[in-house]
This record gives structure tokens, C-alpha cells and sequence, in this order.
């Protein structure tokens, strides 16, 4: 099964998020072929405000462990996070 992690960072947030976000890229990669797709929102201006991450998990609370072992959560980037079972209805990410 798919689950998303949408969250939206702190207000001015943008700092603590660059220096976690070494911490962050590696424990996605450690996810190997578990992670379907991650990435940031971003505001007008092109900085990075929150995340979507979508991963496989066996279920609800394996997604929730994985989320949550992510530097983003434990060092306090998110000030909210929502985690919903996901379907990939279309896939045009390879365009």
C-alpha cells in the first residue's frame, strides 16, 4: 500500500530546513525502492515550505515509523503533518 506524508514547515522555517536537509535526503535514500516519490512545496519565490513524500508500507503504522524516523520530523522542521493511504491513479512523471 502507498502512503503520503503532506507537511508544511514551521513559519520561517527555511533555515532549520536547509540544515537538516542533509540528514533528510539520506535517510530517503535509505528507503531505496520503498520511496515512490518525494519532493518540497514551494512558495512564490522558490524556497522550499514543506514535503511530499510517498513511500510503500505494509501498513498505516509502518508508514507512520518511517515518517517518523525522518530528520524532518524528529529535529522539528513540520509544524503540521498529514499521513493518508495513497493510489497513483496517473503517472506522467517520466515527461
Amino acid at each position: 500500500m502507498l502512503y503520503a506524508l503532506i507537511a508544511h514547515d514551521r513559519p520561517n522555517g527555511l533555515a532549520r530546513r536547509q540544515e537538516v536537509r542533509p540528514e533528510h535526503l539520506k535517510h530517503l535514500d535509505s528507503l531505496g525502492s520503498r520511496l515512490v516519490l518525494a519532493g518540497p512545496f514551494l512558495d512564490d519565490n522558490g524556497d522550499m515550505t514543506g514535503s511530499i513524500v510517498v513511500i510503500e508500507a505494509e501498513n498505516l503504522e509502518a508508514a507512520q515509523a518511517t515518517f517518523n524516523s525522518d530528520p524532518f520530523v524528529v529535529k522539528g522542521v513540520f509544524d503540521q503533518i498529514t499521513i493518508k493511504r495513497w493510489h497513483l491513479g496517473i503517472n506522467n512523471t517520466n515527461k
